[in-house]
């Protein structure tokens, strides 16, 4: 960290003189920080998946950034979150982290080496006037040394970054965007490409290496799905409260976002939580309707846990209590489509093969109902569904929730299932309110069903089973919990 990004002090701070500089450097007892040194269960995994990653580019310096706190508005700033492909190869979730790997023959450095600030502690005046780093202010953060111990990584004061910025010839990828002054110090562009290497590629390998969990992610990934579990039952709880106050939709969005920060780290994406016909906004953000008796009220939640693996669950209930017949019609449709998704989930099985079982159903309800009329195979084939279900059935899903978004198309859409991958089956149909192409009775509903399902050797295995997801199931758990 630039010294100009330490010890400023705000526009309401007082001056500090000579006698009290001194008085707060005196009489400290030492502190226990054996915690600091302690190794952490994910370093018996970061090592293994950095020897992937420094494999597949031999000779070269690959530079991978963490990033710092970013500002959201004057001094005040949003809460840190790890980069995503720093925190898989290191597991450090802290700011202002580096992963070095040096894969050159006569470098020792191929296992990785992070470097970051050295501790704001009591022995540097940092300790009380660093806003952004000093431990009076934040708290501990490790340093070097306490780093090479919790993550069995290599490590070096952030003071030795400009050694490694000056080699001129070798290869260096850096993964742009993520932390500015990293991308100054290197002078690459914004893509992360120069003359001294390619940080496109870069990105697109690490995306395919997580694509496959191993044991320490699924375990996370089974984590956040029971969290996320008991946010759910603690949303239901709150129905009949949530339908007591205007904005209701809030209500419950700060209910769930409760059990994320009791259970995890956070949400693991902004909740969506739409009741009436808001749940026909794919991502309705606004979050500013009133929870209403007699509607349907999507809920797309996920908690992210304390290591950053997030859950990914939708399940749309009756806010009263049971289905009106239509509604369970356009939900049971839904869920058939789901199940189709799922069956097709197996490992060898196309990436898309779920998306197409899931549409060639949803195709067929949409048939049945007069709304398509034609040729179920040119129908799926022409993709004349979307009107009515815009987004795809699957996603990746691990330590981002849209996860593995930067590998190639090929090993992505294009690609084929595997054991060890976890994705999304969540199909939907959403009828517009102001759609006079669906019958009235339709409109204005919108039913989204969506679980995380792991890939095994025999087939697969759904981590968010737990939740209700039949009609008669999610009826029992909305039993007594009803708004009217």
């Amino acid at each position: 960290m630039s010294e100009s990004t330490q010890n400023r002090p705000s526009s309401h701070d007082m001056e500090i003189g000579q006698r009290l500089a001194s008085a707060m450097m005196e009489n400290w007892d030492q502190r226990d920080e054996s915690a600091l040194n302690a190794r952490v269960p994910v370093a018996d995994f970061t090592a293994g998946r950095r020897a992937r990653l420094a494999a597949a580019f031999p000779g070269e310096i690959l530079v991978v950034p963490t990033g710092k706190e970013i500002v959201r508005a004057s001094d005040n700033h949003y809460p840190f979150r790890a980069g995503s492909d720093f925190m898989w190869l290191v597991g450090d979730p802290e700011p202002s982290r580096v992963l070095v790997i040096d894969t050159r023959p006569e470098s020792a450095g191929h296992t990785g080496t992070v470097y970051a600030p050295e501790r704001s502690g009591m022995d540097s005046d940092r300790f009380h006037t660093d806003r952004v780093a000093g431990e009076l202010w934040v708290g501990v953060r490790r340093g070097p040394v306490e780093i090479a111990a919790a993550f069995g990584v290599g490590s070096a004061p952030w003071s030795a970054l400009a050694e490694i910025a000056a080699i001129t010839d070798t290869p260096i990828r850096l993964l742009a965007g993520i932390d500015p002054e990293v991308d100054a110090l290197f002078a690459l562009d914004t893509a992360g490409a120069g003359k001294r290497g390619d940080g496109t590629e870069l990105a697109q390998v690490l995306g395919e290496l997580r694509m496959i969990k191993d044991s320490f992610e699924v375990t996370a990934l089974e984590r956040a799905v029971a969290a996320t579990a008991a946010g759910f039952d603690d949303v239901l709880a709150e129905i009949r409260q949530a339908a007591a106050v205007h904005r209701g939709e809030r209500w419950l969005e700060g209910t769930f976002w409760r059990r994320a920060r009791l259970d995890g780290n956070e949400v693991g994406y902004g909740s969506v939580i739409a009741c009436g016909h808001n749940a026909t906004t794919l991502h309705w953000q606004p979050k500013v309707g009133r929870v209403v008796p007699g509607e349907l009220l999507l809920l797309d939640m996920g908690v992210e846990t304390d290591d950053l693996y997030t859950a990914d669950v939708t399940r749309t209930i009756p806010v009263s209590g049971t289905f009106s017949p239509t509604q369970r019609q356009v939900y049971e449709a839904v869920l058939n489509a789901q199940q189709a998704g799922i069956d097709a989930v197996r490992p060898g099985a196309a990436f898309l093969d779920p998306h197409w079982a899931a549409m060639r159903s949803i195709t067929r309800s949409l048939l049945d109902w007069g709304i398509l009329t034609g040729d179920l195979d040119d129908l799926v084939s022409e993709q004349m569904y979307r009107r009515w279900t815009l987004h795809s059935t699957s996603h990746h899903l691990g330590i981002d929730v849209h996860d593995c978004a930067t590998a190639r198309a090929e090993f992505y859409k294009g690609g084929n299932l595997a054991e060890g991958m976890v994705i999304t089956v969540e199909p939907g149909l959403y009828f517009q309110h102001f759609d006079l192409s669906v019958p009235a009775e339709f409109r204005g509903i919108g039913v989204r069903i969506e679980d995380d399902i792991l890939v095994t050797a025999e087939g697969s295995r759904v981590l968010s089973a737990d939740l209700p997801r039949s009609v008669a199931a999610v009826e029992a758990w909305m039993d007594g919990r009803a708004a009217v």
